[in-house]
């Protein structure tokens, strides 16, 4: 069993550390919080029965080790920089004083408007964009079937935009 985790550790310890990084934007948190995950997944590695990918299962492991970070640390979800949301949804990397005024903006925008997300949404919203994990791994992790996966980030999406609409009447 321990060459087996080792192996494990060794494939995805770079994808749960990215993962967490684009949560957190620290290095040395998500260093912290991807060894937390590990060892969470290594002690429940026994119960693990590939009902879902490994990635799922250690990335549903990784968000739950944050939110209890974030708890722990009288933090809240709007914590989260969303600045890789724009980032995932922008072609433009010019480096213009102007373009990057407007990317701060929107990140804000965004920032708020993810914040503001019932619980269910942000978490689909989140594991989406920044695990880049598919509908089907979204469901597995969630506990929910891949079309409420693909339903909920929809709305999501929606009640977002709608957010920022209102919010700054664009």
């Amino acid at each position: 069993m321990k060459k087996e985790f080792e192996a494990l550790y060794r494939e995805y310890f770079p994808r749960i550390y990215a993962f967490l990084f684009k949560l957190t934007e620290n290095r040395d948190l998500s260093e912290e919080l991807t060894q937390e995950t590990f060892y969470q997944a290594f002690i429940a590695f026994y119960r693990f029965r590939g009902d879902s990918d490994v990635f799922t299962w250690l990335a549903s492991i990784a968000k739950h080790t944050y939110f209890r970070w974030l708890r722990k640390n009288k933090r809240q979800i709007d914590s989260v920089d969303p600045e890789a949301l724009i980032e995932a949804y922008s072609e433009s990397t010019s480096e213009h004083t102007e373009d990057t005024v407007e990317r701060r903006m929107a990140a804000e925008r965004v920032r708020h408007a993810l914040a503001e997300l019932p619980k269910k949404y942000r978490d689909v919203t989140i594991l989406r964009v920044y695990a880049d994990m598919s509908f089907q791994q979204i469901g597995d992790a969630l506990q929910i079937s891949e079309n409420s996966a693909r339903v909920i980030f929809f709305r999501a999406k929606k009640m977002m935009m709608e957010a920022i609409q209102d919010e700054y009447e664009l």
